[in-house]
């Protein structure tokens, strides 16, 4: 599945949605259901590994992940690298070949609580790397200044719109802006940094699609809600099984031959490419 095809489904007045997934089950799963992408959470990713959210989960991990995805999956897949998994712009770099060697048409990556300048650097890292291995990469670049509460305002998106030219600059595809909900300044920001795609984040409080897609945002992310949901709802379920009530695990799960069916018949790893197996 072609980089540019991934790149079509955000040209608008189209609005790309993406229910996150966190393995290759909820992968499988989210794409039979008609989703035109599949999108990581990192926060799911890493807790289905043994490991907490935060450039905590150790890249042969997230190499991994992102394989045992692809591996089941047909449409496009983009893969969260959380900040980069370290300060250091070569190390970034070097990590997303090694996600790109699986077959991903796209990468997430965040300013967090560092500074521009440094994302910068890996971007333009992360570009050079991927122009080296004649490979088309969309880089979906996020900003933190809502989400972090760096500023409020007309001085929010001041801020985001100045980042996203600088990251624009770099060589990123789209900017992602969590914590964003008010439309005006979903308007204001996507009109500014046109024709950059604008991603926002699923949130309580958020407006509708057609709001969203009227005000520009033409890419919609779970983020880790329904990996929460998901282990909210194991939680109590098997909260609920200790106390001995075991009624509504029958009730509330998915059919087990429907979900197996799923895995069924897909190509092993070593039908991958050689590429994506080294």
């Amino acid at each position: 599945m072609s980089t540019q095809t991934f790149r079509n489904l955000h040209q608008p007045p189209a609005l790309l949605v993406l229910p996150n997934a966190w393995d290759a089950g909820s992968a499988r799963l989210i794409e039979s259901l008609g989703a035109r992408a599949i999108a990581t959470t990192s926060a799911g990713v890493a807790w289905a590994r043994g490991y907490p959210d935060g450039n905590a989960l150790p890249t042969d991990q997230l190499v991994a992940a992102a394989r045992d995805i692809k591996r089941v999956v047909q449409v496009p897949l983009t893969i969260d690298l959380e900040a980069g998994y370290s300060k250091e712009p070569l190390a970034v770099a070097r990590l997303t070949s090694r996600i790109l060697d699986v077959g991903v048409a796209g990468i997430n990556i965040e300013d967090g609580a560092d500074s521009p300048d440094l994302l910068c650097t890996k971007i333009e890292a992360i570009r050079k790397h991927a122009a080296g291995m004649n490979i088309d990469l969309f880089i979906n670049t996020r900003t933190d200044v809502y989400l972090r509460g760096l500023a409020s305002g007309t001085a929010a998106v001041e801020e985001v719109i100045r980042r996203a030219e600088r990251y624009r600059a770099a060589g990123c595809d789209g900017l992602f802006v969590p914590g964003l909900s008010d439309a005006d300044a979903m308007a204001a920001i996507a009109a500014a940094i046109d024709p950059l795609p604008l991603n926002v984040m699923a949130i309580p409080g958020l407006p509708t699609i057609d709001v969203l897609r009227k005000s520009g945002v033409r890419r919609l992310s779970a983020g880790s809600a329904i990996a929460q949901a998901a282990l909210g709802c194991t939680s109590r379920l098997a909260a609920g099984l200790l106390a001995g009530t075991m009624a509504e695990m029958f009730t509330a799960g998915a059919e087990y031959h429907a979900v197996n069916t799923l895995l069924k018949n897909l190509q092993p790893y070593e039908a991958l490419s050689k590429r994506a197996l080294d």
